[in-house]
């Protein structure tokens, strides 16, 4: 008789991240530690952790702790490889209280919570549009910022500048005073003199000005076709232009399919209330939770209907006749829009626009 082939057991797997190293731990089906091993964060790192992972059985989850920063690496090789992974949340803050902290059993508990499915969310792809889109929006993020504070910083300049200077440039609105600083020529071997010395640091601050101008609007030469490629109905609604739906792709991912339903990317939007009752009070509070940058691009959405929207104007009329503060009403309006917006970017995705 032919000998039967011994079954392999399921096993689960949980890693925590970190920047050279990942610490991996596996737990059985009885939520038993087999093993903890720790693996550099490279490719062949990868690999080894996967194989090391598989001595002890059938893999059929792993949760991996940030896997938007330092884990990404480790999700894509991962999902490449067909294994399902659930992104981990913090470990429970009563628990590390009473087991103390270490990145062994932050792997552990990684592993715990994928194998009771508790803290653990589906993770972004990370390899289509929606990723080639967050990646120019944070490049254009800093030079926003950057933009902002060289314009601050020749402004404080002026402000403290000698008065033939001063003079020259106290009625120019801000690309006159930018350009027309930027086209200066300040004798360089004079930087002893401070009438030469400011004249050196406001051209430089102008220049750097003009040069993050420029930055940006080619960034958004390039941000602005993937937007409407990949969501073209929501850019048609009103009160979304570029920017808050980017930011909502950006929310979802390329897999927004992940959310499951309205609800929930309402509550990923901080837009759902929480119930917070007792007793014989029934009530609800304000989520304060959730991602903040979707929480404004829907609060700016709202804010644009209220002003251009005929629709949005009556039922704020209509809701301050019931005593509705505007406030109240704006939050009302934030879980309405969420709705609508959650229906138009699942109705535009597309499984085909991966990059891969």
């Amino acid at each position: 008789m032919a000998s039967i082939a011994p079954i392999s057991r399921v096993v689960v797997g949980g890693v925590d991240t970190h920047k050279d190293l990942h610490v991996a731990a596996v737990v059985d089906t009885g939520d038993r530690v087999l093993g903890t091993e720790s693996f550099s964060t490279t490719r062949a790192g990868y690999r080894a952790l996967l194989a090391w992972m598989r001595t002890f059985g059938d893999v059929r989850r792993i949760g991996v702790e940030g896997t938007g920063s330092y884990g990404a690496g480790l999700l894509r090789h991962l999902q490449h490889a067909g294994i399902e992974v659930v992104e981990v949340d913090r470990p429970d803050r009563s628990d590390r209280r009473r087991r103390g902290k270490d990145d062994t059993i932050d792997a552990e508990n990684a592993a715990h919570a994928a194998l009771s499915g508790r803290r653990v969310i589906t993770p972004k792809t990370r390899d289509g549009m929606v990723e080639s889109l967050r990646v120019l929006r944070i490049a254009r993020t800093t030079a926003v910022k950057s933009r902002r504070v060289a314009l601050q910083m020749l402004r404080a300049q002026i402000i403290s500048a000698p008065e033939e200077l001063r003079d020259q440039l106290r009625n120019l609105t801000r690309m006159q005073l930018t350009r027309t600083i930027a086209a200066w020529r300040p004798d360089v071997t004079a930087f002893r003199d401070p009438v030469a010395a400011t004249r050196i640091a406001l051209k430089s601050l102008a220049r750097r000005y003009l040069e993050l101008h420029d930055e940006i609007a080619d960034l958004d030469d390039l941000i602005e076709p993937l937007v409407r490629e990949l969501a073209p109905s929501l850019l048609d609604a009103a009160g979304f232009g570029v920017e808050n739906t980017a930011q909502l792709l950006i929310s979802c991912g390329d897999n927004p399919s992940r959310l499951g339903s309205e609800a929930r990317f309402a509550k990923l939007c901080g837009v759902a209330p929480l119930p917070a009752s007792s007793g014989l009070h029934q009530r609800h509070r304000l989520n304060r939770g959730g991602d903040r940058r979707a929480n404004s691009a829907l609060h700016l959405a709202v804010v644009t209907r209220i002003r251009i929207d005929a629709r949005t104007q009556k039922y704020l009329a209509r809701r301050t006749t019931e005593g509705k503060s505007k406030l109240e009403i704006i939050r009302c309006l934030k879980r309405f829009v969420a709705r609508e917006a959650y229906y138009l970017i699942k109705k535009d995705a597309d499984p085909r626009r991966s990059a891969t």
